[in-house]
């Protein structure tokens, strides 16, 4: 029977999302509440996609398939009492055999925290502690060059990706409270480092260190060279993933 489950976590002691040797990892934590479920049959877990390390979320979608039939209440009671206090599995549904979360995604949001105000140590880790203040109507007006289809491969990772670089972005968003900045985004997909990137242009707007033509130049060329740097992981999380059919539920 396969399983969908909706997963938070904080990123901040991880080493990432994807599963790597001798290191701590989300979807290592997972697959070892999993598996012991399943009888103790080491059972691979797939996710919507991957989180970088000290990347947070509050809605990642993941699916896995168990031997034995349990109840979606009892298998969210069991996996929780096998996680870590970093990561909790906030539900569970049956899905079809042919359901897979990432290849049937429709659109995820992400979220970016920024504090613009005094730094605040106990945030550092869930919050860019900027300190700076922002021209925030600058950056809304400049967000508008990302919306669309477009070739992102100037806001990825690296130079070499083997992947194709083409995402949609629906909507960017902003919203202020005092010295808080929150920016989302809300697309068919993301690239890794794609977001915070992006959000990592759009403070040197917000600074005055760039324009909006500047970012239009940067995406047309379709390339790394003289990139700008991005933002750091702990403001980012995953908010949600919804799906083309119905499995999820809301």
């Amino acid at each position: 029977m396969r399983y969908l489950i909706r997963v938070s976590y904080d990123g901040t002691l991880f080493y990432g999302f994807q599963v790597q040797p001798n290191l701590r990892t989300v979807q290592g934590e997972l697959e070892k509440a999993v598996s012991y479920l399943n009888r103790q049959t080491p059972t691979k877990i797939y996710a919507s996609g991957r989180t970088d390390r000290g990347v947070h979320a509050m809605g990642q979608m993941a699916h896995f398939d168990l031997s034995i039939p349990i109840p979606p209440e009892k298998v969210q009671k069991g996996l929780n009492s096998n996680l870590p206090e970093d990561i909790y599995v906030s539900s569970v549904s049956l899905v079809p055999d042919d359901f897979h979360c990432r290849y049937s995604v429709h659109k995820k949001t992400y979220l970016y925290k920024i504090n613009m105000g005094e730094y605040n140590p106990m945030e550092r880790n869930y919050v860019y502690q900027l300190g700076k203040k922002l021209n925030v109507s600058s950056m809304e007006d400049a967000s508008k060059v990302f919306l669309g289809v477009h070739d992102f491969r100037s806001f990825i990772d690296s130079e070499e990706v083997r992947e194709n670089t083409v995402r949609e972005i629906f909507d960017i968003s902003f919203q202020t409270q005092g010295d808080f900045l929150e920016i989302r985004f809300v697309g068919n997909g993301f690239l890794k480092y794609q977001v915070r990137n992006i959000v990592g242009a759009l403070i040197l707007v917000g600074l005055s260190k760039k324009t909006k033509e500047d970012l239009e130049e940067l995406l047309a060329r379709k390339s790394r060279k003289k990139a700008l740097k991005g933002a750091p992981a702990c403001g980012l999380y995953l908010e949600s993933v919804d799906y083309f059919d119905k499995e999820k539920e809301h």
